[in-house]
């Protein structure tokens, strides 16, 4: 009697072997991930208002100082390195900042402070992608937010200062540092798209101190501050999107991952 013959196993589809929920090109934001996209877009939209509405922008003043703030030290370091001297410095969350330069490179000088601003604000974005990124960011900025203090005598703005820190502190504990990543993210968003803010104050509120666009204009002025301004935001946005891409490359992993990776340091 003959045995009837049979057909090997067939393998499942490979596909089957992963969680549908796993994207297909690590390009793709992971479902934790698209929250940050949306959070970004919501960040963007609360920071114009803060910072332009009469009355609610003196909340966010501690804030408004660490990025003024950084975007002329940016200013005094490119004067520096070029051969410039520093005559004034302002840093104000009403009238905005300013750096008065005698000599150095005007365009290499001017250039820096959106740059810089830029750049930092890349770092603080990718701190809202994982938590081990934020918490050492947290220490930038609770450093950069005493340092204008030097300069400052308005009692709000002290108080807001300590009340900002403390929230710094308090986070730490809470998630296990995971609330340091939305605060992060916030200062991130904040200075990496500072131009909006900055030509905003020259259009709404006409302060003393002009925008970066409109100096731009006065070195060269065949451009319109106009132009300036969408050159620089194309600029920035870019930088946000290409800073956005590699958050999603470098941290594609669960909030319980994050959670651990970030716990082997200073945990809490």
């Amino acid at each position: 009697m003959s045995s009837t013959p049979t057909r090997p196993p067939i393998a499942p589809p490979l596909g089957s072997q992963f969680p549908s929920d796993v994207p297909n090109s690590s390009l793709a934001p992971s479902g934790e991930q698209i929250v940050v996209l949306y959070v970004i877009i919501a960040y963007a939209v609360v920071i114009f208002g803060f910072w332009n509405v009469p009355g609610v922008r003196n909340c966010i003043n501690p804030l408004k100082l660490f990025t003024i703030g950084w975007h002329e030290l940016c200013h005094i370091a490119a004067a520096i390195l070029s051969g410039g001297r520093i005559l004034k410095v302002t840093i104000d969350p009403h009238v905005g900042g300013a750096t008065i330069v005698e000599g150095g490179t005007p365009a290499f000088i001017l250039a820096a402070g959106y740059i810089g601003s830029t750049l930092l604000g890349g770092l603080f974005t990718l701190a809202g992608w994982d938590t081990l990124v934020a918490k050492v960011m947290s220490f930038v900025l609770g450093i950069g937010l005493i340092m204008p203090l030097a300069l400052v005598r308005d009692k709000l703005t002290i108080i807001l200062t300590i009340v900002y820190e403390a929230l710094l502190i308090g986070f730490w504990f809470i998630d296990h540092g995971g609330a340091l990543r939305w605060y992060c993210l916030f200062i991130g968003v904040m200075n990496v798209l500072f131009v909006l803010w900055d030509v905003a104050d020259d259009k709404f509120f006409h302060k003393s101190n002009d925008s970066d666009a409109t100096q731009w204009s006065i070195l060269y002025p065949r451009t319109s501050p106009h132009h300036w301004a969408l050159f620089w935001i194309l600029f920035q946005l870019g930088v946000l999107a290409a800073f956005s891409v590699i958050g999603i490359l470098a941290f594609k992993r669960s909030d319980a991952e994050l959670s651990a990776e970030a716990a082997g340091f200073l945990p809490t």
